[in-house]
């Protein structure tokens, strides 16, 4: 199974498979999720390990396959999914940009705050959601432009779209763009409809990831294929489309979230979004 090919030709899903020297993804059975393994110098950087206990163990096993233990962890948003974590791969720095930290601490401040992530996850998986480690992100310093670890640079490109302290993170030498929760084959754009400006965000956060496009042959989105450049390219415009025709108040074309939707649950997020979005006088009435 190559690292490039597109999801309605992909088998079943490897555990923890090469898609660049040095860099590997594991992907999990919920909604595709990926999480990405960094090899450095006498360790490994785990991004967005996920998703149930038993992926979590298995993972663990393939990194002691690997020969090199964890050595750190990054969040790239601070969504439940995205923060998880299993004692198998140590007590070592979790880090996370510092809006991120702070809105997952948030989160754990409050007493029940196990109680209000579970109404959120899936029935199906809401008992194997590994909860005891979640969210213990500590926050670099503002403005912080890598990861610090001892191992590849991975520049840290911070944005506001779709969650709060949300990051993209490049991997210099293997040129593999690690995207979080956007750039997906499978998931159309979510918003962070609780910010601010919300279409203006992603619209510019779209625009400060195509910069990058002459130094990414490879793109990791958080949930869907692994992509090539050329997919890069063309998923930052079919995510830019999206946003503009929801901003233009025009129907959406997206085949996401179009009849025959990868996802049949997808069209009602869509109609969800632009929902919000007018209540909030974002958009116009259609």
């Amino acid at each position: 199974m190559g690292a490039h090919e597109p999801m309605a030709e992909r088998m079943e899903a490897a555990m923890l498979r090469a898609i660049a020297p040095g860099v590997h993804v594991h992907e999990s059975e919920f909604l595709m999720s990926n999480t990405v393994v960094v090899e450095g110098d006498i360790g490994v950087l785990l991004i967005d390990p996920g998703i149930t206990t038993g992926e979590l163990e298995d993972l663990g096993r393939d990194l002691q396959d690997l020969g090199k233990p964890v050595v750190a962890g990054f969040s790239t948003h601070p969504d439940w999914d995205h923060v998880l974590w299993h004692e198998s791969f140590g007590d070592v720095p979790r880090l996370g940009t510092a809006e991120c930290a702070a809105s997952i601490a948030e989160l754990r401040s409050h007493d029940d705050w196990p109680a209000m992530i579970a109404e959120g996850l899936p029935p199906e998986y809401a008992d194997e959601i590994p909860m005891a480690l979640l969210g213990r992100i500590t926050g670099l310093a503002e403005g912080t432009a890598q990861i610090p670890w001892d191992g590849p640079t991975v520049r840290i490109l911070e944005h506001r779209a779709h969650a709060p302290g949300h990051a993209a993170l490049l991997i210099e030498g293997a040129r593999v763009l690690v995207a979080g929760d956007m750039l997906s084959d499978i998931l159309m754009p979510f918003l962070d409809l609780d910010a601010p400006h919300p279409i203006d965000d992603y619209l510019d956060a779209l625009t400060m990831l195509e910069g990058q496009a002459d130094a990414v042959e490879t793109v990791v989105p958080g949930h869907g294929a692994v992509g090539g450049s050329e997919h890069f390219r063309t998923r930052i415009q079919l995510d830019r489309a999206y946003v503009e025709r929801m901003r233009d108040v025009l129907d959406t074309a997206d085949p996401r979230v179009s009849p025959g939707a990868p996802l049949e649950w997808l069209p009602d997020v869509h109609r969800w979004q632009v929902q919000r979005l007018t209540e909030r006088g974002v958009i116009g009435e259609r």
